[in-house]
């Protein structure tokens, strides 16, 4: 049991420390912003993976309700594997701060789900009040929200001078594009941003964008989850340019880029605008992508990492086999 523990506090603590250095210092993610997405959700996992393994068999070896209903399924063989009765001092203490970080990881959790859900009627709210009226004879067209912005399809046109463009994630994500932003940009350049914004709806980026922001409002001074919100926000942006960038072209990507930060100072080193600087010049002069081998090997390791817990943790029983 003080084994189990321990393995389980060492995969944690190297996954939540040194992992996302070694990550950092990576040149590759750059290159490959969707595998490395990919990487950074693994370590994440093997760290809430190494904590629930832990808690688990902590509040087993200290409670003997959970005990029972934890080991119900196996004979007593397996039962006995584990050693709970020869349980570290200090397990009850662990448990108990386990058992508070799972509680305030889900009460972070959901209220980022909470505020998400906030802002998302606020932007509608405000998205209602500005988009004109139907005319009664295309009432029926209108969406099932009875929102007349519903009826508009995957593109709509708001009347502002200010350029902008967003997306509404949903069941039917749908871009909104300021006439403003119509004005700068030609055709191709509309089709790229569209390209874009639909390629974090189809990923899923938003619900990715929510876990990070949870854990890095919850867990501030954890290397691993601090690095995390930061990169995921960088990455997202980096996978959907890559996106546009395969259906439209790179410059077309990169020109449409420049022409909707225009006035945030799209090249300056300053924030958010050094991203902005480095998007457009990553689409400009595109890294070389890593070879399929090289894609194959890293994702399937990063897979690995999170079975670490589950294999130390199922470990006695898999013994007896």
């Amino acid at each position: 049991m003080t084994a189990l523990l321990l393995l389980l506090t060492t995969v944690a603590l190297t996954a939540a420390v040194p992992g996302p250095r070694v990550l950092l210092r990576a040149r590759w993610p750059e290159r490959e912003p969707v595998v490395a997405l990919w990487v950074w959700q693994c370590l994440v996992g093997a760290v809430l993976l190494s904590c629930l393994a832990a808690l688990v068999l902590g509040a087993a070896a200290v409670f003997d309700t959970v005990r029972i209903h934890a080991f119900a399924p196996a004979p007593p063989a397996v039962t006995a594997a584990y050693d709970l009765a020869a349980a570290p001092p200090g397990t009850a203490v662990l448990t108990l701060l386990l058992a508070c970080g799972a509680a305030w990881t889900g009460a972070m959790l959901a209220r980022e789900l909470v505020e998400a859900r906030r802002r998302a009627r606020l932007r509608r709210a405000h998205l209602r009040e500005r988009v004109p009226e139907l005319p009664a004879g295309l009432a029926e067209v209108d969406g099932p929200s009875g929102d007349p912005a519903d009826a508009r399809g995957p593109l709509l046109v708001l009347e502002d001078e200010y350029p902008d463009a967003w997306l509404i994630p949903g069941a039917a994500p749908r871009l909104v594009v300021t006439t403003g932003a119509l004005r700068r940009l030609d055709e191709q350049q509309v089709d790229a941003v569209l390209a874009h914004e639909l390629g974090h709806a189809r990923a899923h980026h938003d619900w990715l964008l929510h876990l990070s922001t949870a854990l890095a409002t919850g867990f501030p001074r954890v290397p691993l989850f601090a690095h995390f919100a930061d990169q995921t926000h960088r990455l997202v942006e980096l996978a959907a340019d890559d996106t546009a960038s395969r259906r439209c072209g790179h410059r077309t990507a990169a020109l449409a880029l420049i022409e909707l930060n225009r006035h945030r100072g799209v090249l300056s080193c300053a924030g958010t605008r050094r991203l902005l600087g480095d998007r457009v010049q990553r689409l400009l002069e595109p890294p070389p992508r890593l070879d399929r081998a090289r894609r194959t090997a890293t994702t399937t390791a990063a897979a690995l990492i999170p079975l670490l817990p589950l294999l130390i943790a199922f470990s006695p029983a898999l013994a007896l086999l």
